[in-house]
Parts: C-alpha cells; structure tokens; sequence
C-alpha cells in the first residue's frame, strides 16, 4: 500500500504540473483588451445597471400600487 500512495502522488504532482504548463500556454494565446476597451465595456455595463434598476423600480412601483389598491377594494 505505501508503494501505491507514493505513485499516486507522484502522478497528482505530474498531472498538476502538466495542467499550469497547458494554463501558461493557454494565457500566452489570449488577446487581452486594452485599457480604451475595458473603460467602455465597463461604462456600459454601469449604465446597463442603472438602467435596469430604474426600469425594475418602475415596474416594482406599479406591482405594488396594484396589489395595494386590489388589497383595499377587496377588504372593503
């Protein structure tokens, strides 16, 4: 049993460095966006947030009214 746990070790540190030789590999492919891309993408994401917290404020809103004045006409 001891030989077994050693091999197995042995091919879990063969396997882990084998799997950051291929990660290294792998990041040396990708394109990375410049600092103009990552600022506009990130303005848009920001006003894409806005603009559906407002839009679901609004919707929230009208839930709300109608479900109160439901509320009311039905208790009365």
């Amino acid at each position: 049993m001891p030989g077994e746990v050693e091999v197995k070790k042995e091919s879990f540190l063969a396997n882990a460095r084998s799997y950051v030789h291929d990660v290294r590999g792998e990041m040396k492919r990708v394109t990375w966006p410049n600092r103009a891309q990552v600022e506009s993408t990130t303005l848009v994401v920001v006003l894409s947030v806005f603009a559906f917290a407002a839009y679901f404020r609004v919707i929230d809103y009208v839930i709300e009214n109608t479900v109160q004045r439901t509320y009311s006409a039905l208790v009365k």
